[in-house]
């Protein structure tokens, strides 16, 4: 955006009550060099005080979590099934199981466990986009631009991934648990939860905690790293102009893509481990070396990047989906004049 524009926004947001505190930021970041070209949505954007920016980017994270992952629920329940077996992967074998699960359990089956995953999928997006602007906030060390360096960039998304993953994870666990049994053993995420407390003991809520945490220091990392490059060379290019919801589902396809590749391996491990207890395998995959030596032993190196083919399907598909919605999302929540106002003001 360019300075001139600061003459417009700034006496708007201090008549609307907002902090010293943010005019202050609003005038920095109107005073960006020149060089620096940024999409006109940054001007709504520039109208929110940071609390608000808080609200608006957990409700856009939910709506995003909730689309994504009922699009793809299918896809991932197929995905759970070969990460979790010794069969080995293949696009004939993905058509079989959704045919079988149709045709013995009905096509509505095919989304079991997806309101696990609603509950799991609700809270972890909402905090994962709301953090990733905020550790933005936290690590722009020039607050005259609005694109963080690349290495930044990575950072703040995978410490918004970070911070997701650990506020969730036993949520995660039971969402794969009930992705990979049948209903009468688990009729829903309460008798996931009590089963396991009871049988195995609530340490179980977070096995596989630890491959699941540093799997997503690579995979948001990469993910938002690649969203935010794409669409930062899109403003440069097309001179400021918003993306079409075409091409931010084509920036998040291809932030999906090399997010789901550089944290695979990790994802077989804690999917392992997660559902050990309902496979029989409990004593096998104890630890996260003690998993890539059983697999590796028994299904050899590509064991470990079982259905990743399918995951070049479904993770484009999702986060594509993801970005899509959130960034439109949040647009129309930050078009409201209430978030533009300053609540302590009580204007």
């Amino acid at each position: 955006m360019k300075a001139e524009k600061a003459d417009q926004i700034i006496p708007e947001i201090a008549m609307r009550g907002a902090s010293m505190a943010d005019i202050k930021a609003t005038m920095a970041e109107h005073t960006s060099n020149e060089d620096e070209i940024t999409h006109q949505e940054h001007q709504i954007n520039l109208k929110v005080p940071n609390h608000n920016k808080i609200i608006t980017s957990l409700l856009a994270g939910a709506m995003a979590g909730a689309v994504a992952k009922t699009v793809i629920a299918p896809l991932d329940r197929t995905k759970i099934n070969f990460q979790i077996s010794n069969k080995q992967f293949s696009a004939r074998g993905a058509l079989l199981f959704l045919r079988d699960t149709v045709r013995s359990e009905g096509v509505t089956k095919l989304w079991r466990g997806n309101s696990a995953t609603m509950v799991r999928i609700i809270p972890y997006a909402s905090i994962q986009y709301a953090a990733h602007e905020q550790y933005k906030r936290l690590l722009s060390t020039d607050k005259r631009k609005q694109h963080l360096p690349p290495h930044l960039r990575f950072l703040a998304g995978s410490l918004a991934g970070v911070t997701s993953s650990s506020l969730t994870y036993p949520l995660d666990l039971m969402r794969a648990r009930m992705a990979v049994t049948l209903k009468a053993q688990y009729s829903n995420l309460w008798s996931v939860f009590l089963h396991i407390v009871r049988a195995e003991g609530p340490a179980t809520l977070y096995k596989g905690f630890t491959p699941t945490v540093l799997g997503s220091i690579p995979y948001s990392g990469a993910s938002f790293f690649t969203y935010e490059t794409l669409k930062k060379w899109h403003a440069g290019y097309c001179d400021g102009r918003d993306p079409a919801p075409i091409e931010r589902m084509a920036f998040g396809a291809v932030a999906g893509l090399l997010g789901q590749s550089a944290s695979y391996p990790l994802d077989i491990v804690r999917r392992r481990m997660q559902t050990a207890g309902v496979t029989g395998q409990g004593s096998m995959y104890t630890s996260i070396s003690q998993t890539v030596k059983v697999v590796w032993r028994s299904e050899g190196w590509r064991g470990l990047y079982k259905g990743l083919s399918m995951n070049w399907i479904k993770g484009p598909i999702a986060v594509g989906t993801s970005f899509t919605v959130y960034d439109t999302s949040l647009h129309w929540l930050r078009s409201f004049t209430y978030f533009h106002i300053d609540e302590d003001d009580g204007t």
